[in-house]
């Protein structure tokens, strides 16, 4: 089974990095927070590597 991103809404900042670095997959949500809207648009590697490894309070999780 394939690991797909979360993001722990109540921990998000709103900073981009993640709807930045990978916008096929993250985005912003209609509560200004970032949500995985897509899981398989990228890679794993490419999520961990350019979401889950700056964002810099550690919202982003696997599942």
């Amino acid at each position: 089974m394939a690991k797909e991103p979360w993001v722990d809404q109540d921990v998000c900042i709103s900073c981009g990095l993640c709807t930045d670095n990978v916008p096929e997959v993250f985005r912003f949500a209609d509560n200004g927070k970032a949500e995985a809207y897509d899981p398989a648009g990228a890679s794993e590697d490419v999520i961990q590597r350019d979401a889950v490894d700056v964002c810099p309070v550690s919202c982003i999780h696997w599942r």
